[in-house]
Parts: C-alpha cells; structure tokens; sequence
C-alpha cells in the first residue's frame, strides 16, 4: 500500500490533519488509530463523560510511575484511544490561553508560533455560535457554543468571584483571560463536537482517504535517514503501508515519542536497554514532560441541587428526545483564572473548574452525599520529567515519569497552596452561605501552608494537560519532542524531525511549555498550521 501522507493518531490533531490533507482529490491520506471507532453514546452525550471514566476501550489507561512527591502515588493518566482521540472523551471546555504563551514559544526558538501568527489558525478552526469577530471565526469546522444547560450552582460561583474581588470574563478567548465566567464548549446541537465529529466526518466519504481504526502501529520505517514506511498490526496481521510524501506521528506526549523510540530514534543508551537497534539520534525525545496539576477543594452541599444524585433515565430521556436539560452538560461549566500572589508576570498563574458534584479521584471514588468541588491548578509549573519505554513490546505501556513538583525552589507546591487558599475564600464567600455545608478536602480546617502541602501529596492528581515530549524549547534543558533548533529539542519550527525527512510530530507534543489553559484547542491549532506548512512543501 502506498500513500502520500499517512498520519499515526486520529486525536484531536489527526483529524484535522486528515481532513485538510484529503481535501485535494489527487493526494492519497492513510489515517491510523489504534482504537475503535467513536460509536458510542456516552462519547455524544456531553455528560456521557463521567461514565466514560470507566471505559477502558476508549483509554489509554496510563498511570504515572510513582511520585515522589506525591506520597509515592501512581497518578491514572487518561488519554483518549478512539476516533477523536482525547477530544472524544474531555470536559470539552475551549480555552486558547493566553497571548504571552505564544510569544514565549517564539521567543524559545519556535518561530512562527507567536500570537499573532496563531491566532488566524485559531479563528480558521472555529465555529463560534456567538458570531466573529477580531477573535473569533465562524467559518471553521470546530464548533464552539454556550452551554444549553446550567446547574443552579454555577452562577454562584461568578457571584462568589465578584464578592472576593475577582473580575467577570464574559469570554476566556477575547481580549483578556483573567475573571471569572462560564466556559464554551466543543459541541453542537447539544451534543460532544470532538475532531471526529467536527473534521473526519466532513471527510470520511472522500475516496483518497482511507482510515484504519484499531491499527496498532509498531514502528517506522527509515531508510537512509528518512522515514519511508509504518508497519502497523490489523485485523492479526503485520501490515507496512509507504509514503511517497510524509508520514506524522498525531499519536499526543506520549505516542508519539514512543513510536519514535521504538523506532530507534532516540537516545542510543535507552535504546540499547530494550534491545532496539538506533537508527537516529535524538536525546531529547521523551524529556521535558510536563502537565497541569490539580487540587480539588470539596464542600458538601445542602441543597438538593447538585449532579451527584440524579434520575438518570429523565436525564438520558430528555437529551435523547430534545437534546436538552442536564446531559448536554459538561459538568465544569463555570470556571476562572487568577493571578496568585506568586504570578512572576501578567498572566494568571491559576485556573478554575467548578463542579456542582463531589468529583473525588477523577470521579472514580463515588462518595456518600452531596457536593460541590473546585478544581485548581498552577498553570506554568517549572517542574519537568520524562517518559521511557517499558520494552521493546509495542503494546506495553511506557513509563511515565511526571516529576510533580519537584523544582528546585519549591515554588509549585506554593503555588497550589495559594490554589486551594483561593478556592477556600470563593466556597467560604457569602454567595454560597445558603448551600455549604462542611469542609470534606482538605477538611482540617488548617490554612497553613504545611497542612495544604501535606493534602496536596496526598491527593493532588493531574487535570489532563500532558505536553512537551517531542518540543521546541531551547532554555528549559532536554525536550521531549519539541519544537526548536537546540541540541535537545526533535522537531524544527515546520514540525519536522530534526536530521529526518519525510517525518512531522503534530500533536501537543511539540509544545514548548504548557499553555496557561485547556490543551485541546492549542492542539487544534497546531495542527491548522501543519497543514499548511505540509501543503506549502
């Protein structure tokens, strides 16, 4: 089988990437995804999502090595393993971040990637059911709408901002990030838009492109340095497929480097460990991971109010009959950023996602009662790690070492403890005199920061931000796959691998450092611009 593009991974940047690639007739697309298709219902139903946790067919199911300073614990790390990837399984909330971070990338030596650069990709991507403006377009295949269903409790978190001080943000992706609002979200009609719905479906009928769902990819093929063929598992058999063009590894932080080390691209002692014979050398692929990491302040409620307990089959019927009412919600429909006492700039150094529901453990510990939860998390952590192959066995999980908190200073473990103190003084305001009942986390009732120090180790836990394992970043130290023109960094500004042809990472990967916010409409972008740059040759 021969094709000109074949892209590994239909995620959240796959898609786009298959879309944009197949829309000229005469070029051929192959898009492979380990998982299955996106069929089932609680992938649409937007609060379909607190059941999916339990979903192992549409999940990775990773779990972090343990953390050392963590209490040692194994964080669960989900990562979506179905058409549409982790936008067929997030909380669907669409924040850019914030202007800063671009130009920083920039700045880092990912030129091209400043603000002004991305914001047309943004506005290309997105239809906005608010109109376009300087900010937002319409005219994209990304749907971004306002929620049709709002718990009662939502609200009083925007009054509670507003009585502790905070501003109102009226949109998180206009002029300014900073206050307190409600988030917009990836769907349509009432139901989930991940990149499946929104860009493979308008391509799937075309005859150049082909998908392959559970396609297993095992490695790369090189051939005197550049990247020629995927041998990938279907159906029981071995299955190569060649490019005439490019192959792009969408597979997210943690595919994708490991599909390039168990390609032999990569370091050559890691390699040698699992037996795998170097082909390319790349010390940097697997470094500089990073992610969000987030603490959940929970209140019990004393109003009947919350989505704890609820008439699942009223729910599923009036969502099914008018695509109305609570299961068109994606539970964390309120949220903010905020500036701590620490931030070292003008963004926030924090974020907010209210959930009108005790959410402990990802949801996956259902406890007694009724409550309400404000997750937090420290939006630019300096802390890095990395991840390795387990073996050379394609389908063993990698290790993944995140490293949480774990910078020199200290300083993100004291940015979380500002964290939880806001999320205290917001449910402790008197907007939420009338609902709050007792403290359940932290629960000691102790502000000091070695209390909320020892709560955050015992049950801080990752809000789903995984990046920068193939980046762009020449300051921070080794990168993962990112983007730049250091020694550490895997992939140019073009997204090309370094000393490769014919082979792009495009995917969240590639980040240099973490976005302040979501990553999945960064990742949308990222893969707008690819395109383009693919296309121009």
């Amino acid at each position: 089988m021969k094709y000109d593009y074949i892209i590994i991974g239909a995620g959240s940047a796959g898609c786009v990437l298959a879309n944009r690639l197949s829309a000229n007739p005469n070029t051929r697309v192959l898009l492979l995804e380990a998982g299955p298709r996106d069929w089932h219902p609680f992938i649409h139903m937007p609060a379909g999502l607190a059941k999916l946790v339990s979903r192992k067919g549409v999940n990775w199911d990773y779990n972090t090595e343990p953390e050392p300073q963590l209490d040692g614990r194994r964080l669960w790390w989900p990562r979506g393993k179905v058409l549409g990837g982790s936008s067929s399984i997030n909380a669907m909330c669409y924040i850019r971040g914030h202007a800063r971070d671009y130009d920083e990338w920039a700045a880092l030596g990912a030129t091209g990637w400043d603000w002004s650069s991305v914001l047309p990709y943004f506005k290309r991507s997105e239809h906005n059911e608010r109109g376009a403006d300087a900010f937002h377009g319409v005219d994209g295949l990304l749907n971004v709408a306002d929620h049709r269903y709002r718990n009662p409790l939502s609200p009083v978190l925007l009054d509670a901002a507003r009585e502790v001080g905070f501003p109102l943000n009226p949109d998180f992706n206009g002029a300014q990030l900073e206050g307190f609002g409600f988030y917009q979200v990836t769907q349509k009609n009432g139901q989930r838009w991940s990149t499946a719905a929104g860009y493979l479906n308008a391509a799937r009928d075309r005859d150049n492109l082909t998908i392959r769902t559970r396609a297993m990819v095992e490695r790369l093929v090189i051939d005197h340095g550049r990247a020629v063929a995927v041998e990938f598992r279907h159906k029981g058999e071995r299955v190569r497929a060649e490019s005439e063009r490019e192959i792009v590894l969408s597979g997210g932080a943690i595919n994708s480097p490991q599909t390039l080390m168990l390609s032999g691209i990569g370091a050559a002692d890691d390699l040698r460990k699992h037996g795998i014979a170097q082909r390319h050398e790349l010390p940097g692929v697997g470094r500089n991971l990073h992610d969000h990491l987030d603490a959940c302040t929970i209140f019990r409620c004393k109003q009947p109010i919350t989505y704890d307990k609820t008439n699942d089959v009223w729910i599923a019927l009036q969502y099914a009959l008018f695509r109305k009412g609570p299961g068109t919600s994606n539970i964390a429909e309120a949220g903010g950023f905020v500036r701590s006492p620490l931030a070292p700039d003008e963004r926030p150094d924090l974020q907010f996602h209210f959930v009108p529901a005790i959410l402990d453990d990802h949801g996956r510990n259902r406890l007694p009662g009724r409550g309400m939860t404000l997750h937090a998390c420290h939006l630019q952590p300096r802390s890095r790690g990395h991840l390795e192959l387990a073996s050379a066995d394609p389908t063993a999980k990698p290790k993944l070492f995140a490293n949480y908190l774990s910078d020199a200073e200290g300083f993100d473990r004291r940015v979380l403890v500002e964290a939880v103190r806001t999320s205290r003084r917001l449910f402790k305001s008197k907007a939420f005199d009338a609902y709050r009942g007792d403290e359940m986390f932290p629960g000691d009732n102790d502000d000091s920061e070695a209390a909320i120090s020892a709560f955050l180790s015992r049950k801080a836990e990752t809000v789903y931000h995984p990046v920068g394992t193939c980046t762009i970043n020449p300051v921070i130290g080794p990168a993962s796959c990112r983007m730049g023109s250091d020694a550490g960094s895997v992939v140019d500004p073009n997204l090309r691998v370094h000393g490769l042809q014919g082979l792009r990472v495009v995917d969240a990967s590639v980040m240099p450092k973490l976005v302040s916010g979501n990553t999945n409409a960064p990742t949308v972008m990222i893969a707008e611009r690819a395109a383009d740059l693919m296309l121009a040759g």
